[in-house]
């Protein structure tokens, strides 16, 4: 039975880290903006969390030796609680050093708790366990725009509430415990030796962040400068994670099923060619929603199934320094989309979805390359 109390306690912690970037990445701009700071300034503080992810990843293996996960999930839950209650009250400089806080305690939660679900599943149904994994990140960024729409970015309601959600989660996690269930003795493995053994879902990961984090800052932009209504251009970006969210079950049971570097190299494929008729299709509301709930989708099942064939090569003190690399090619990608974004659609009116494609193309491609024809 995989929806056990322990693996919701688990999921609910993954809907936070979801969250964490849902919602602090649009409502710190926002805050940051009314206050009259500068673009740029607003964009050193964004990468405060690319930071946090970088200053704690090479920590973490030995993180997991010392301390239990039912601890450093609470710990970190608990902290991004406190995190968001100190937005409410400090003055804008501390934010800084918040939004660095975010970035560590987030990056805890993302390794620990893939690390852990990978050490608890049977092989048979790591497929469809690490689906709803990705199914509540989705969830947790798609809730973060809904809590500002909700509660406005005036005040200090959103962040209240997101406080609120991250203790509910480390209560749940306390109630549950997640016994150790890798051993974690053996010596961690490096930034290059994880790149030399897990290059592909490594690449996947950044691929993932960029194109997810470039798509929710810039895909109403794009709609709206083809004719949208804020409203309905707004409700592209909720299709879309809608698509990401549900459609990560049947990914999850395919990739219990077939060869999963082919199935991510597919999946890739098929991301490519959706994205380059955006342009025709955003023409017609109707399919370019239908459309862009299939993209969502197949694009973050992707991910799904990196962490998925990760999960059934790697184990232990293996697979921890592995996820601490994808993770920090998440904070890359997270990073370097918006910026890549913001390049290309001043050169072009159609810059996001050639970006998005070419990038899902490359991936696919590069996936072909002989070292990386492994049998799953």
């Amino acid at each position: 039975m995989i929806f056990t109390p322990r693996f919701m306690a688990v999921i609910s912690s993954v809907v936070l880290f979801g969250l964490t970037y849902g919602l602090s990445s649009p409502l710190i701009a926002l805050k940051l903006l009314d206050a009259g700071m500068s673009e740029s300034a607003i964009g050193v503080n964004a990468a405060m969390h690319a930071v946090g992810v970088f200053a704690v990843a090479p920590f973490l293996p030995v993180l997991f030796r010392r301390f239990s996960p039912t601890f450093l999930i609470t710990l970190s839950l608990s902290g991004l609680a406190v995190l968001f209650l100190l937005f409410a009250v400090l003055p804008l400089p501390y934010w800084f050093l918040l939004r660095l806080g975010l970035g560590i305690f987030s990056e805890i939660i993302m390794v620990q708790t893939e690390t852990w679900l990978n050490g608890t599943t049977v092989e048979q149904a790591r497929g469809k366990v690490l689906a709803i994994y990705t199914a509540g990140m989705s969830l947790g960024f798609a809730a973060g725009p809904l809590i500002i729409v909700g509660a406005g970015s005036g005040g200090n309601l959103a962040f209240y509430i997101t406080s609120a959600l991250a203790c509910f989660a480390a209560l749940l996690v306390m109630k549950t415990g997640m016994p150790r269930a890798d051993d974690h003795d053996a010596p961690p493995l490096g930034l290059r030796a994880s790149l030399n053994l897990a290059l592909l879902p490594i690449l996947a990961t950044l691929l993932n962040a960029a194109v997810e984090v470039l798509g929710m800052n810039f895909l109403s932009l794009y709609a709206m400068k083809l004719g949208w209504s804020e409203p309905a251009s707004a409700l592209l970006i909720a299709v879309l994670m809608f698509g990401a969210i549900v459609l990560q079950l049947p990914i999850g049971w395919l990739a219990d099923k077939v060869n999963r570097p082919a199935l991510m190299r597919t999946l890739a494929f098929v991301a490519a060619a959706l994205a380059f008729v955006w342009p025709a299709l955003l023409a017609f509301h109707l399919l370019a929603y239908v459309m862009l709930f299939l993209w969502g989708g197949i694009f973050v099942g992707i991910y799904t199934v990196a962490i998925t064939w990760v999960g059934e090569r790697f184990k232990g003190a293996q697979l921890t320094g592995i996820y601490a690399a994808m993770s920090v090619a998440w904070g890359l990608g997270a990073l370097a989309g918006p910026l890549l974004g913001g390049v290309v659609m001043t050169f072009s009116r159609h810059g996001l979805p050639w970006i998005t494609g070419l990038l899902c193309l490359l991936f696919a491609l590069l996936s072909m390359h002989r070292r990386f024809k492994i049998r799953s």
